[in-house]
C-alpha cells in the first residue's frame, strides 16, 4: 500500500505526528526559509569559485560561435531537462540572435533507435559522430560527472575538435580529471537538489557571458 510506505525521509513534517497546524505551518516554513538559503549561499560560493573558469570558457565558446561553431548539449535525468534548457537559451534568448544550439535529449526517436540498437552508453557519443565538426562546442550537465554515456559522448567530442565542458556536482567525479573535458563546472555539494540549481545559474552566466563577448548579437539562430 502506497500509505504504507516510508516517506519521512522526503517529508518529515508532513509524516510527523502533529495534530497543531500553527505549529505544522510553522515548521514547514522554517524548512523552506533554511532549503532557500542555503541555496542562495551555494549559489554564491558556486559562481565565485568558477568565475575565472567562466571567463575562459565563455570566451572560447564565443570565438568558436563567431566562426560558425554550433553547440550541443546532453545529460540524464533531471540533467537531460537542464541541458535542454540551456541549448534553448542560446538557440532561442529573451534578448539578442539566437546561436546555433541543439540539445541532444530533444529527439525521442534518436534516442531510442541508438538505445536499441547501439546501447545507452552510445546514445550521445554517435549523434556527435553524425553531426558535430571541429569547431563546435559539447556541454555535458551531471550531477555525479561519472555518467558513462556522457564521458563516452565527451571523449568522442574531443576526438573530433570539438571544446568540450562539463557541468557536475560534488568533487566533480570523473568530469573533473578526465582530459576529454576541457571545462570542468563543479558545484561542491552533496544535494541533487542543490547541485542542480546551482548548475542552471552557471548556464545563464555562461551564457550571459558569451552573449557579452559577441557584442549581443549571435551568429543567426538555431
Amino acid at each position: 500500500m502506497a500509505d504504507q510506505e516510508p516517506t519521512n525521509f522526503l517529508y518529515p513534517f508532513i509524516d510527523a505526528e502533529e495534530d497543531d497546524p500553527t505549529s505544522l505551518l510553522a515548521d514547514l516554513a522554517a524548512s523552506a526559509r533554511a532549503k532557500a538559503a542555503e541555496s542562495l549561499a551555494l549559489r554564491r560560493s558556486t559562481l565565485e569559485a568558477n568565475a575565472d573558469l567562466l571567463g575562459r570558457a565563455a570566451s572560447e565558446m564565443a570565438r568558436r560561435f563567431a566562426a560558425a561553431g554550433r553547440l550541443f548539449t546532453f545529460g540524464n535525468g533531471g540533467s537531460c531537462t537542464d541541458s535542454t534548457t540551456l541549448a534553448a537559451l542560446f538557440a532561442r534568448p529573451s534578448v539578442g540572435t539566437g546561436l546555433p544550439a541543439w540539445s541532444l535529449t530533444a529527439d525521442q526517436a534518436i534516442l531510442t533507435a541508438l538505445g536499441n540498437d547501439v546501447g545507452f552508453e552510445l546514445v550521445f557519443a554517435r549523434q556527435l559522430i553524425a553531426r558535430a565538426q571541429a569547431g563546435d562546442i559539447a556541454i555535458a550537465m551531471s550531477t555525479s560527472g561519472n555518467s558513462p554515456n556522457l564521458l563516452a559522448g565527451l571523449a568522442e567530442a574531443r576526438r573530433r575538435g570539438v571544446y568540450t565542458v562539463g557541468f557536475a556536482g560534488y568533487d566533480g567525479g570523473a568530469f573533473a580529471s578526465d582530459p576529454n573535458v576541457d571545462a570542468c563546472f563543479t558545484v561542491r555539494s552533496q544535494s541533487v537538489h542543490r547541485i542542480q540549481e546551482s548548475q542552471a545559474l552557471l548556464g545563464y552566466q555562461l551564457w550571459l557571458a558569451v552573449h557579452d563577448r559577441l557584442g549581443g548579437k549571435g551568429s543567426g539562430a538555431a
